[in-house]
């Protein structure tokens, strides 16, 4: 049995009373509101995976808010988005995040001094999100749309050492074994195959820093489920870039006292899988260049660490090696398994890796700062009712959709009969 502990919190699942944390779950949330957040696009609604998300969080009765958001292209694909999740019983409130009134608010917002338009994808998605869900919640839950294993105990165990006062917990992040569902072979190929290796390799470098150790001790550094306080929420930096699951770690390791950090086993876990990429810009090529450029910026930033291209063309020489021994080790893991692995397509993928390092190195070296978006603190220092206006624009935005998917519904009740987060209009 493993009762291993890391630098952080490990909180293993030796077969936990499911039952018994829900019931209590429940009751603490009443006290301590919670939410889940999922950043998407709209075309994960066209993907079977988020469809057996919505049913499972209609059976999480700890869960009081869940909020959406959502890249759509125009007011359709919006309008779906909003009657997609109409069922749950939870208030729920999807925000258009590149819809016209959320960019006009953040257009004015960039009139103030604060440009944040100039920031897409999931990094956006996340910070919008935590900032209006901070207004309802205690504790905030976030994963992907993506998840194909999906249950409710996934939002409970992120939630439940959170919202037990006696735990200390701050932030909690997942970890899982990542096995493809349908032929049970071995997934995770940047955290296996580039992350793992990497941070060995650094660490043979530089020596065990703290943060190198604290890094290392995340069983699954790269997974996209955690969970945080809404006081974390708001004083947290949101990497703007691919980098955003380790960018969020370095800045949980700024911000939060190592005894207040815990990881959590969800057990089997699968989703989506990106592609390689046709080259470093693209895919899981552009993951680890992203990936390795947050992670030199923070040794520098909180170690002190002097880097030069020499300790970058030593990092790659150390990095093969260091990931070479990983593929066997994964193959004798495999074949104890019975799980196919073809040690030569992996040997291939850390040559693609390999190569990206010195690339990456050099462009880290034109542009230390990165990518990052400013924490809430400092957005409502410039507009102190930004997250109030963003949420009634939202619901604005819903009550938009709604006039255009149930046009006679909405004429006679124009109030919008959906679990939006209108106080007006909630969900009993």
């Amino acid at each position: 049995m493993d009762y291993k502990q890391e630098l952080i919190t490990t909180i293993h699942d030796f077969g936990c009373n499911l039952e018994f944390l829900e019931t209590r779950a429940t009751q603490l949330s009443e006290q301590f509101p919670t939410a889940v957040l999922i950043p998407a696009l709209y075309e994960e609604l066209e993907r079977p995976a988020l469809a057996h998300i919505r049913n499972h969080l209609r059976e999480c009765h700890f869960v009081k808010t869940v909020i959406l958001s959502v890249y759509a292209k125009n007011l359709d694909q919006y309008a779906k988005a909003v009657e997609f999740f109409r069922s749950l019983p939870q208030k729920t409130l999807v925000i258009w995040e590149n819809g016209p009134r959320i960019q006009g608010i953040l257009e004015r917002l960039g009139d103030r001094g604060l440009d944040l338009t100039r920031f897409k994808g999931k990094g956006k998605a996340v910070w919008l999100g935590l900032g209006v869900a901070a207004l309802e919640a205690d504790a905030i839950a976030l994963h992907d749309a993506d998840i194909i294993t999906y249950d409710r105990s996934y939002p409970l165990k992120l939630l439940f050492p959170l919202l037990e006062k006696e735990c200390g917990i701050a932030f909690n992040k997942a970890y899982y074994a990542r096995l493809s569902s349908d032929r049970r072979s071995l997934n995770g190929r940047v955290a296996r195959l580039f992350v793992t290796p990497l941070l060995t390799a650094l660490i043979e470098i530089f020596g065990y820093q703290n943060y190198l150790r604290y890094l290392s001790s995340y069983r699954y550094p790269l997974s996209g489920e955690f969970a945080l306080t809404s006081d974390l929420a708001m004083t947290t930096r949101i990497p703007g870039n691919w980098g955003l699951e380790i960018g969020m770690l370095a800045e949980v390791y700024r911000n939060v006292a190592e005894k207040r950090i815990a990881q959590v086993d969800l057990g089997i876990f699968d989703h989506k899988h990106q592609s390689l990429g046709e080259s470093s810009q693209h895919g899981l090529q552009k993951m680890c260049r992203d990936i390795l450029q947050s992670v030199l910026r923070t040794l520098t930033e909180t170690e002190r660490v002097i880097i030069s291209m020499d300790h970058i063309r030593a990092l790659r020489v150390k990095f093969r090696r260091e990931a070479q021994d990983y593929t066997r080790q994964y193959f004798v893991d495999a074949l104890f398994n019975n799980l196919p692995y073809d040690r030569h397509a992996e040997e291939n993928i850390v040559e693609i890796f390999d190569k990206l390092i010195l690339e990456a190195g050099e462009e880290y070296f034109l542009n230390p700062a990165g990518a990052q978006i400013p924490d809430w603190t400092r957005a409502i220092a410039v507009m102190p009712e930004l997250r109030e206006e963003l949420r009634a624009a939202s619901i604005a935005d819903s009550q938009d959709a709604m006039a255009y998917t149930h046009p006679c519904e909405m004429a006679l009740d124009p109030i919008l009969p959906v679990n939006s987060l209108n106080p007006i209009h909630r969900a009993s």
